[in-house]
């Protein structure tokens, strides 16, 4: 399965409402699992099994938790049982089909 989510602080502590050393520890947490990620400028997507998936969503929403009382959360997963390699795969059949 494919999990794309993005997690932040719902407050900043930081005048200019930067969310940005929060977030870092989150994506410090998914580079660390080993599984298969993308981070770009609005989420992280990550690929694997849905217990180890999930597991590390949990891991980087509690990194987010040790230094906001509030956090938000987006998620989206595409679950397609019997595939792997589609975080990059997706994205080549695109690609693929816009040369054509």
């Amino acid at each position: 399965m494919l999990v794309a989510f993005s997690v932040a602080p719902a407050v900043s502590t930081h005048d200019d409402g930067s969310v940005s050393d929060a977030v870092a520890a989150a994506i410090r947490v998914v580079r660390d699992s080993g599984l298969p990620n993308r981070t770009d400028s609005m989420f992280t997507t990550l690929e694997g099994e849905w217990d180890e998936v999930m597991g590390v969503v949990k891991q980087a929403v509690d990194a987010v938790v040790a230094v906001s009382p509030r956090v938000s959360l987006v998620l989206k997963a595409d679950i397609r049982p019997g595939y792997t390699g589609q975080l990059t795969a997706k994205v080549e059949r695109i690609e693929q089909a816009l040369a054509d």
